[in-house]
């Protein structure tokens, strides 16, 4: 199809096109709700293995006690993340059980801990992560196979709260809406060109085989 005869459809059906758009656009516009503040913090902790006494044997230069210590970070990433650990930070606070689950996230990278938290009061959410890094920095209460060996997490990062701005998600929400409206108006006009069965220009009559003698304009004005 010629670029000529897509603009001729395109102008034809253009109040179809701007009252899609413009309908997607009011109503994204009135059931918009306001997003309500949100506040993050994170915090890092370095881990490690207090050693045990290697005694008069070969202690391969304290090769487990480090093989140890990266162990554990990677199990208390994951330990971090659960709903027992969200509960008992939670609990400490006097919240609600699972009112945390969620908003508590880590990850780990050599022999470092990080951990990320979200709340909407940035005055509770100090509160969460205070209680948070007392809970993290007592690793026997979720790891039982120390023992009497010691683990210590110390707090290198201390938490500080900050804004959380709209994800991205959230950004592109409507202009996404808006582009949909727009393709779905373009191809709604071209199958309702499709489906006229109506002559609407010289070409079309040429093409059936007719000899067109005389056309009258659409806008014509007349001189005396």
């Amino acid at each position: 199809m010629e670029l000529r005869r897509c603009w001729a459809i395109l102008r034809r059906y253009l109040w179809l096109i701007a009252l899609i758009f413009l309908v997607v656009l009011v109503g994204s516009l009135l059931t918009k709700h306001p997003r309500p503040p949100r506040y993050g913090a994170s915090m890092r902790f370095v881990v490690g293995i207090i050693p045990q006494s290697s005694g008069n044997y070969y202690a391969y230069d304290r090769y487990y006690t480090w093989l140890a210590s990266e162990y554990l970070v990677d199990d208390m990433a994951e330990v971090v993340r659960s709903r027992a650990f969200a509960d008992k930070v939670a609990s400490k606070l006097s919240l609600p059980s699972g009112s945390l689950y969620g908003s508590i996230a880590s990850e780990s990278k050599h022999r470092i801990l990080t951990v990320h938290l979200s709340w909407h009061d940035p005055n509770k959410l100090e509160e969460i992560a205070k209680a948070a890094a007392d809970l993290i920095q007592e690793p026997g209460e979720f790891f039982p196979q120390l023992g009497a060996q010691k683990a210590r997490l110390v707090l290198i990062d201390p938490p500080v709260v900050y804004p959380i701005g709209p994800s991205l998600r959230e950004k592109l929400d409507l202009p996404l809406k808006l582009a949909l409206a727009l393709g779905a108006g373009i191809a709604l006009a071209f199958l309702l060109d499709y489906l006229d069965d109506t002559v609407k220009s010289r070409e079309e009559l040429e093409a059936l085989g007719l000899k067109v003698l005389a056309e009258i304009p659409r806008n014509h004005s007349f001189r005396y």
